[in-house]
């Protein structure tokens, strides 16, 4: 199955200043570039956050490779959005939201890269911690982050084996043959990642 490098880089390590900064500071980080991405107005304000986080990325030694990687599943998706939204709202509204989004997956990506998974999931259970005296689970917060990242890479893989069995039929133009396979691989993974996960006890409510 492949897909492993879709959407969010995987942990690289290394030792630049990135690495070394506190997990908290590149939780902000993702948090303010998502609630930038409501915020500003000016699509040059997003092109500059954008330039910088690039470079912030290329400092940590992952190479641009894995940042193309990162961004390379959006790239069939951002013109159809581009050209709506300059259809709607103009070209310049067009280009912010596009740089945003962008924005916003290098950030995560930037953060996976590097910050070890288990590092990252100590983390998001201590940031939930506090939650917990309105009977939120934090362990179960963190078991859901880890399944997520699991999952994503699995199911880009997934279609796009799909999409390549259905090119070879010549069968890339038939909605059904892309979405269905690909509906029956997500339920099969979802299938077989519940059950291992109650084979370990995992996920159950405590008594």
């Amino acid at each position: 199955m492949r897909g492993h490098g879709f959407l969010l880089a995987n942990y690289v390590p290394g030792d630049s200043v990135i690495h070394r900064t506190p997990l908290a500071v590149k939780f902000l980080l993702v948090v303010g570039c998502g609630l930038a991405s409501f915020l500003v107005v000016d699509w040059l304000v997003s092109a500059a956050v954008f330039t910088i986080l690039c470079g912030l990325y290329l400092l940590t030694g992952a190479g641009p490779r894995r940042l193309l990687g990162a961004v390379r599943p959006l790239l069939y998706v951002l013109p159809v959005i581009g050209l709506f939204q300059w259809w709607q709202l103009g070209g310049p509204t067009a280009a912010r939201i596009l740089l945003n989004i962008l924005v916003c997956i290098v950030a995560a990506s930037l953060l996976t890269a590097t910050t070890p998974m288990q590092r990252l999931l100590d983390g998001v259970v201590s940031l939930a911690r506090p939650f917990r005296r309105f009977g939120a689970d934090p362990e179960r917060f963190a078991l859901t982050i880890a399944i997520m990242l699991r999952s994503i890479p699995y199911i880009a893989g997934a279609f796009a084996d799909v999409r390549d069995s259905a090119r070879a039929r010549g069968l890339e133009r038939n909605p059904r043959a892309l979405v269905l396979p690909v509906f029956i691989t997500t339920v099969a993974f979802a299938r077989q990642t519940g059950e291992a996960l109650a084979a370990r006890g995992l996920g159950e409510a405590e008594d």
